[in-house]
């Protein structure tokens, strides 16, 4: 039967600085070089033998992908590096501390940016150094796919036509993937695997560095069993879709 293993980034710079990140790309943390090297060393301790690795384009998840693979003495494995696997983009808030910018424009205005589902922050302008369309690694994609902001319903509606095109036909093949991604991007795949509604994926939180472990039937969609791997840092886990 498949595994499929969601990873979400360790500790960034900007998670320890508390600054909204996003797209930005920054670097892991001490400690998140130590999380990501302990993810390798839950999966393998369950056996876990992954034959394909999915990331997103940013060094965070990339570096974690890389930790995680050398604790499992799996480096050889194919890789596949998406933007849309990305985390959500904070437009305006980018780089900004998340204290500050409670006190500048309050804790219910920050809490709607940050936690509804469909309602971004103020976008970046296409001159910011923020903004996607400046940066190279998106020189291939498509100049209007590239947000300035995005909520998490735009994070979802980029992510899943690369889960359904890219991750889901391995899974129905049979095989055992591993995801590296971060913790909205990872939320988004939450919601497409466990059926989570759009008010309640809001409740749902991905710790950094604890993998995601999901047990899945042959046809590759079902779930049979969930777990993180480390119980001391793991976070609610929605019910299982029919439970």
């Amino acid at each position: 039967m498949p595994q499929l293993a969601l990873i979400r980034h360790g500790q960034s710079v900007w998670n320890l600085e508390n600054r909204f990140t996003g797209w930005v790309d920054v670097d892991l943390t001490d400690e998140g070089v130590a999380q990501a090297k302990h993810a390798g060393e839950l999966l393998a301790e369950t056996g876990f033998k992954p034959q394909h690795a999915f990331v997103s384009v940013l060094k965070r998840a990339i570096k974690t992908l890389n930790l995680t693979l050398e604790g499992l003495d799996k480096l050889w494995i194919p890789v596949e590096k998406s933007w849309r696997l990305n985390e959500r983009h904070y437009g305006g808030l980018a780089g900004l501390n998340k204290d500050e910018t409670r006190a500048r424009h309050g804790d219910e205005q920050v809490r709607i940016w940050r936690r509804s589902f469909d309602t971004p922050p103020p976008p970046l302008p296409e001159d910011h150094a923020y903004h996607p369309v400046n940066d190279c690694r998106y020189a291939e994609v498509p100049r209007g796919l590239l947000p300035g902001s995005e909520s998490l319903k735009s994070t979802l509606d980029r992510v899943e036509p690369y889960w359904t095109a890219s991750i889901l036909p391995r899974l129905r093949a049979g095989e055992t993937l591993v995801v590296a991604a971060h913790g909205n991007s990872l939320r988004a795949l939450v919601k497409l695997l466990f059926q989570v509604s759009d008010r309640d994926i809001m409740d749902i939180e991905v710790p950094t560095g604890n993998p995601l472990l999901i047990d899945l039937a042959d046809d590759g969609e079902t779930i049979t069993a969930a777990r993180y791997l480390d119980p001391k840092r793991a976070k609610p886990l929605p019910p299982l879709p029919g439970a």
